[in-house]
């Protein structure tokens, strides 16, 4: 029988979602059928609806997704019904170029077929009433009441974690926290600058706080994120519309500059100001994004002498590995998420969600299923 169930779909860029009754696929071999319990309203999935990320539609949007195993393909090996899981937007052949120098993020397979907003075997797996069928955002469609995925993709964790702490883990806090522990070099005597506090921003925050960072610096343009920055690790904390944050950075180094900066606000000035507030031989982690097509200009002095500058989109993520690690650092005390929780709220409430997120109200609004 055809599971049917509903989903937040955008037929078109610059409309609102549509909450409709999908129809499912039958599970392939290698797949498992997931119930989604809470999902996370991200950046990501507003750039598509503002145009400025561009896929083909009508697409199911939401990649920051928790829940719970339903069903599996018979091929799957290490999952199982009941199964707790958190999903990754990042499934990789494991045998490509890319793939064999350790860059699971540049996967050749990845990379072709997320444009194309299929599953990673190349398929569909919802359709509309209609027939018409559906294209799924980031390899997983998770605004839905289920979506069907790879085996590779639902990661179990422990079955103690909320489902709408969880769900972070899929997205903004592997991207934050692996910035800081898998991608940046950072010593336990190092000052690290985090520019923009959202939710991959407060997760930096944090993952600089477990890397043992000395002095840890928010910059933000909003008082309130700025408090829980502190109250998430952060030493100090800088308003960008009343600081200058080079300056900022330089008054708490002896005139250095920080050893590390993390660009987390996504636009022409935090670039800008992360290049200028690293030290002589720093190092840069820009997570933030921009349109593709934007031309950001610095000042040539700024990149000079020996900085290092990466761009980072998931945290150099290995899933398998690092949600389960991330799921017991918050069990045990040491991860804050609850914070990260702006709302809480319903499918049918998508919308309102992401105009919150669109004006910066919230950090993370997040849809919870019965």
């Amino acid at each position: 029988m055809t599971l049917r169930y509903r989903a937040a779909v955008l037929h078109q860029a610059h409309t609102p979602l549509e909450i409709e009754t999908i129809a499912a696929a039958s599970i392939a071999p290698l797949d498992v059928l997931v119930r989604v319990r809470a999902a996370g309203l991200c950046h990501t999935d507003l750039e598509v609806i503002d145009g400025s990320l561009r896929y083909p539609m009508p697409i199911v949007l939401g990649h920051e997704a928790a829940g719970v195993i339903e069903d599996v393909g018979p091929a799957v090996r290490h999952l199982k019904t009941g199964d707790h899981v958190v999903l990754s937007w990042n499934p990789h052949c494991g045998h490509c170029y890319c793939c064999d120098r350790g860059l699971p993020i540049l996967c050749e397979e990845y990379l072709a077929k997320g444009p194309r907003a299929v599953q990673f075997d190349g398929t569909c797996k919802a359709r509309r009433a209609n027939g018409e069928e559906l294209k799924h955002l980031m390899f997983l469609g998770a605004f839905g009441e289920y979506c069907i995925v790879q085996e590779q993709q639902a990661i179990a964790v422990p079955a103690d974690i909320p489902f709408d702490r969880a769900c972070l883990i899929g997205c903004s806090v592997m991207t934050g926290v692996g910035a800081v522990l898998n991608v940046a070099h950072i010593g336990h005597a190092d000052t690290v600058m985090v520019i923009g506090c959202g939710a991959v921003g407060l997760s930096a925050v944090q993952g600089s706080r477990l890397a043992g960072a000395a002095k840890i610096i928010a910059v933000d343009i909003d008082e309130g994120k700025l408090a829980l920055a502190q109250r998430m690790g952060a030493t100090h904390g800088v308003h960008a519309n009343r600081e200058d944050v080079a300056a900022a950075a330089r008054q708490e180094t002896a005139g250095r500059g920080a050893d590390v900066v993390i660009e987390a606000a996504g636009n022409a000035t935090a670039f800008r100001a992360s290049v200028e507030a690293v030290r002589p031989g720093g190092e840069v982690v820009w997570l933030g994004k921009i349109d593709v097509n934007h031309e950001v200009n610095f000042r040539w002095g700024a990149l000079m002498q020996e900085k290092r500058i990466r761009r980072s989109s998931y945290g150099e993520a290995r899933p398998a590995r690092d949600f389960p690690m991330l799921a017991r650092a918050y069990l045990e005390g040491r991860l804050m998420l609850d914070d990260l929780i702006t709302q809480r709220i319903p499918l049918d409430g998508v919308n309102a969600g992401f105009s919150a997120l669109r004006e910066g109200k919230v950090i993370r609004s997040v849809i919870t299923f019965g």
